[in-house]
């Protein structure tokens, strides 16, 4: 008989990065999760996405904190009522989620999204979550291909990694496989402080990595089984085919190009 898999357990991370969010501020609430997107608070489609979807389980929601959540009765009621576990958020996103999965049983897998994450789905999600167990590894990240993105939303600016075979951008999604691959919270900050610059991010390679990626002979491959190497963790990636999972609220333009998406999506 065949083991039916354990269920994602999915940590959303809803914390703040400083004291004054511009999203948060141009659309007139406390935190940048309570942004409307599509006449709901962004948090609330991204917990949705993750309820309705086949493979995750139990939700965890990192941040914000809880003065905000007690002016936030809907968001309470998820809390109270035990539909949603909230977890103090930490200083950056990187120590929230390594707080919240040295809590959680080693035997199952975890799920680490983000509460901008406005337009998922639990089709990215089932899509991204299923691939991922294929892997054999001990973290997965999705990728969306640049040029889906590009063709999708060509007056959009995301952040990119160039590659030797394709450009590649991130989707806020991070699946930790085993207990060893939780580990990487170390690396995970180098990575937070050096998202928004891919060259020093590869720079964590080593030199010969930074020049064939300035030369454009570093395949994704290539740079994965060197960050593998160097962590001695087993390190893959899953191709997303949705370019949506690759938009975030970050900035303002964010917001106005998802409620954009969204609005189009409605009248037709």
């Amino acid at each position: 008989m065949t083991q039916t898999p354990h269920p994602f357990l999915v940590v959303v991370l809803a914390g703040s990065r400083a004291s004054r969010d511009p999203v948060a501020e141009a659309s007139g609430v406390s935190c940048k999760a309570l942004t409307p997107v599509g006449n709901s608070p962004m948090v609330f489609r991204v917990l949705e996405a993750l309820q309705s979807a086949e493979t995750t389980g139990k939700r965890i929601l990192c941040g914000p904190s809880w003065s905000v959540i007690e002016q936030e009765p809907r968001l309470l009621a998820l809390i109270n009522t035990n539909q949603v576990k909230w977890v103090a958020p930490q200083s950056s996103p990187s120590t929230s989620a390594a707080f919240v999965m040295k809590s959680l049983p080693e035997e199952q897998p975890i799920l680490v999204t983000t509460a901008d994450h406005a337009l998922l789905t639990s089709e990215i999600v089932d899509y991204f979550c299923s691939h991922a167990r294929l892997t054999n590894s001990d973290v997965v990240a999705g990728l969306v291909p640049s040029t889906l993105v590009e063709q999708a939303f060509p007056e959009s600016k995301r952040t990119i990694m160039r590659f030797k075979d394709q450009g590649y951008c991130g989707c806020n999604l991070f699946a930790f496989l085993t207990p060893q691959g939780r580990m990487i919270a170390e690396f995970w900050r180098q990575v937070e402080q050096e998202r928004k610059s891919p060259l020093k991010l590869i720079r964590t390679l080593g030199w010969i990595a930074v020049l064939r990626y300035i030369t454009g002979n570093l395949t994704l491959a290539q740079g994965l089984e060197r960050i593998s190497q160097k962590l001695k963790l087993k390190i893959t990636t899953v191709p997303i085919p949705f370019p949506q999972a690759a938009v975030d609220v970050d900035t303002v333009a964010d917001w106005e190009l998802v409620q954009e998406i969204l609005e189009k999506s409605a009248t037709e």
